[in-house]
């Protein structure tokens, strides 16, 4: 049953966050004033740098100190601010509905998106939402405001987990979409080929996207602690194998252990932020971790 959208976000956590603020690691392009860095020049109050004046210029720029000193004129140049845009992009395909007493995958993604949405709205940035399967279901364009966030929540509490997943395609296909540079959150559970994971990832940074994932995963796909013969389903495709675990288990947990591995390896190597949850934590704590590394690192 999907999460009414008032069961979306937990008033404390909300409480907890609300005293921080979530900053991109990059620049990024807005369309006010903001507290971000922006790529472009403008006239904040934090200087970036001199250079030579060209007829055309604004001459209230001048630094008359460094005329006297030099008898040249120069212009100076400030970082311009600006809001950040980030998009929340939601895998929703069946395997994202695998369930134990803590909810499903789906339902920590669907928390964690709507506390982004409602803290970076709050700061007066700008969020959109992109919820996909085997294509892109909801294209919610990033805004601000209180509607804009209402839409969003409505949007996540309707979503259900079905169907076969294209992350790799639809990733291709935002990166391009997404024309000014933003900060971009995917959630997933990310089974899929990793080396084409990749390369979507790369495509993204490629574009100047500030990437953070959110592979959200559970303790018995980790451990695969299970006693006796068992048939397992794949919830997107509803292919079925009946098997004995104690003759399967190392080869899974080698595999699965080496996708995960190669994947951090990857995230790292492109810049790209790599974040584990587990559906037994509390999607609190994953936020907050996620917050305040932002902030050292801004």
């Amino acid at each position: 049953m999907p999460l009414d959208s008032n069961k979306l976000i937990d008033p404390k956590v909300l409480a907890k966050l609300s005293r921080l603020d979530i900053r991109s690691r990059g620049l990024v392009e807005g369309s006010f004033s903001g507290m971000h860095k922006s790529p472009h020049r403008g006239s904040s109050v934090e200087f970036a740098q001199y250079r030579e004046y060209t007829p055309g210029d604004d001459i209230a720029n001048l630094d008359w100190r460094v005329y006297a000193r030099t008898d040249r004129f120069y212009i100076k140049e400030f970082e311009a601010d600006t809001n950040l845009r980030c998009h929340l992009v939601i895998d929703t395909s069946g395997s994202m509905g695998f369930a134990t007493k803590n909810g499903t995958k789906l339902d920590m993604a669907k928390k964690c998106a709507a506390t982004l949405a409602h803290l970076l709205i709050r700061q007066g940035d700008a969020v959109g939402l992109q919820c996909f399967d085997n294509k892109l279901l909801h294209d919610i364009p990033a805004k601000g405001g209180p509607k804009h966030l209402g839409a969003i929540l409505n949007t996540l509490s309707e979503t259900t987990p079905r169907g076969e997943t294209k992350i790799v395609e639809t990733l291709h296909d935002l990166a391009e979409k997404i024309r000014r540079r933003a900060m971009i959150v995917v959630f997933s559970d990310f089974f899929t080929d990793t080396e084409e994971l990749l390369d979507c990832f790369q495509h993204m940074r490629y574009r100047k996207h500030d990437l953070a994932v959110f592979q959200i995963l559970d303790d018995q796909e980790l451990e695969f602690e299970f006693d006796r013969s068992i048939r397992f389903v794949d919830m997107e495709t509803k292919f079925s194998l009946l098997a004995e675990p104690s003759l399967i288990k190392n080869d899974y947990l080698r595999e699965i252990n080496a996708h995960l591995e190669r994947l951090k390896q990857g995230c790292r190597e492109f810049s790209v932020e790599h974040r584990s949850i587990l559906l037994s934590r509390p999607y609190g704590d994953v936020l907050t971790e996620f917050i305040l590394e932002r902030q050292r690192r801004s």
